[in-house]
């Protein structure tokens, strides 16, 4: 536990949850989980199966005639509850993210205050799954409309181990849902936490299951999409495995939301205000070490302003710090594996194969998760960073010339999911945000998620919406209830 350093130890949890009881794999076998800026074991959780899939399906399905009949007001009281203990254990949940993630201390503790908004939000909406009366054509009949509950199976990335549970799992508990989570093998502590603290709120035992796997991942996966138990899957992740998972839950025909890749543009038009390109530029691209799903992936910038933006952003990139998270003085942590550098490097050596230049950084550090901020000018058309998400801290700047080419090529991509672009024109701020085929826009602005409002995409980013008025919606039924003969 010392490795750690929690206040509250007992928020660390080594087992799987299943039914209310903290279980270990049948088999004993387990997954060692890496702090990605040491390289070194923080602890193990346990590599579960089909038959502990199972086990937690059964229980969540046991579980929810007595969870889904609970009235609104008493779920919403147990998740302000929830939304209390978060708060309360706001540093170790920070730092729980920090050792398993590799973002900074400050973006941990970050993640928590944005996690636990998801909570304090569905609380609230749980009481206000309002209904329907619809006038009928006969005297005698009256229509009405009901949302009930659907079942429902959690899979969530790594990149928000907490935020990316919460915005699911918060609408889902709000709606009179239980749950089975399967979270990245790469985090799974920080859900672990969650689950423990829910338990505290007073969320009934069979509610929340938590079943971890690595080795397991796909009959895992198989077993919650096809299981005749399971009314709903939703998923936030790669959108090859989106499609996957997609197919399997067709097979019952299960409701799904699903949150998969993006690619997102950054455009700075002529008229932008460069310093709040840069700022958001920063914020955009390089929070969390680009590991985010709404990063900007593709930078283009206006031929008139190109120089001193790049000029600009190379100069604040340069003074970044890399380092352990849990360092004061670090501003970006580690990727989370030496797959995602090997990515990144590969993007970069394809991009200057190609006549892109260098302007910051471009190396991972050797032997390390670690790799520097790196800018990059002149990235032609074909490079690959413009036609796959890199998902890591490089900045990949496009020259353009016209309204038309830039949105043309900001909807060149089969994925959907943000766009963000910088003008003083309010004109064209309606224009371009109108033509964009993404799911959101950030207009002079990098910074767009909020539990208030709703995240998701168009194309092949996703389907659904997370957050937002009808964030709940996605986990609810409607049915129709036709009274007669009054």
């Amino acid at each position: 536990m010392a490795q750690f350093g929690l206040k509250d130890s007992s928020l660390i949890k080594f087992q799987g949850l299943i039914d209310g009881k903290w279980v270990d794999a049948k088999d004993g076998a387990k997954i060692a989980v890496i702090n990605p800026a040491t390289n070194k074991e923080l602890g193990t959780v346990p590599e579960m199966g089909l038959a502990e899939t199972k086990e937690a399906i059964n229980a969540a399905a046991k579980a929810f005639p007595s969870w889904s009949t609970t009235t609104a007001k008493e779920r919403h009281d147990i998740l302000m509850k929830l939304f209390a203990l978060m708060r309360e254990h706001h540093d170790d949940l920070g730092r729980l993210i920090t050792l398993e993630n590799g973002k900074t201390l400050t973006d941990g503790k970050g993640e928590n205050t944005y996690s636990a908004s998801f909570i304090e939000w569905y609380a609230e909406e749980a009481i206000r799954t309002y209904g329907e009366q619809i006038p009928s054509a006969f005297k005698n009949v009256r229509n009405v409309v009901i949302k009930q509950p659907v079942g429902i199976s959690i899979m969530t990335p790594w990149n928000f181990p907490s935020a990316m549970i919460t915005r699911k799992l918060g609408a889902a508990l709000a709606a009179g849902c239980t749950a089975v989570i399967k979270p990245p093998p790469e985090t799974p502590f920080s859900a672990l936490a969650l689950a423990e603290l829910a338990s505290r709120a007073g969320v009934p035992d069979g509610v929340i299951n938590v079943v971890t796997t690595l080795k397991n991942v796909s009959e895992v996966g198989k077993e919650m999409c096809e299981s005749p138990i399971v009314r709903k899957v939703t998923f936030t992740g790669s959108t090859p495995v989106a499609k996957l998972l997609a197919g399997m839950a067709a097979s019952t025909l299960k409701k799904v939301s699903l949150e998969a890749g993006g690619n997102a543009p950054f455009i700075v038009f002529d008229d932008a205000n460069i310093d709040e390109a840069v700022a958001s530029a920063i914020v955009c691209k390089f929070r969390n070490s680009g590991q985010t799903c709404v990063c900007a992936n593709r930078i283009y910038v206006h031929s008139s302003v190109y120089a001193e933006f790049a000029s600009r952003l190379s100069e604040a990139v340069a003074k970044f710090k890399i380092g352990d998270g849990l360092d004061e003085s670090t501003t970006h942590g580690p990727l989370i594996h030496s797959r995602a550098t090997e990515k990144v490097t590969r993007h970069i050596e394809d991009a200057i194969s190609k006549g892109a230049q260098v302007l910051v950084g471009g190396k991972v550090v050797k032997d390390t998760n670690f790799f520097q901020p790196t800018v990059l000018s002149d990235v032609p058309a074909s490079a690959l960073i413009n036609h796959e998400e890199t998902f890591g801290p490089l900045a990949a700047l496009v020259k353009f010339e016209t309204e038309d080419e830039v949105v043309k090529m900001a909807n060149s991509t089969e994925f959907g999911l943000a766009g963000y672009f910088f003008s003083r024109d309010v004109g064209r701020a309606w224009r371009v945000a109108e033509r964009l085929e993404t799911g959101m826009v950030g207009v002079n602005t990098g910074l767009i998620s909020a539990a208030t409002i709703p995240f998701g995409g168009v194309k092949e980013s996703g389907l659904g919406r997370e957050g937002g008025p009808h964030g709940i919606d996605e986990y609810m039924n409607e049915k129709l209830i036709v009274f007669g003969g009054i």
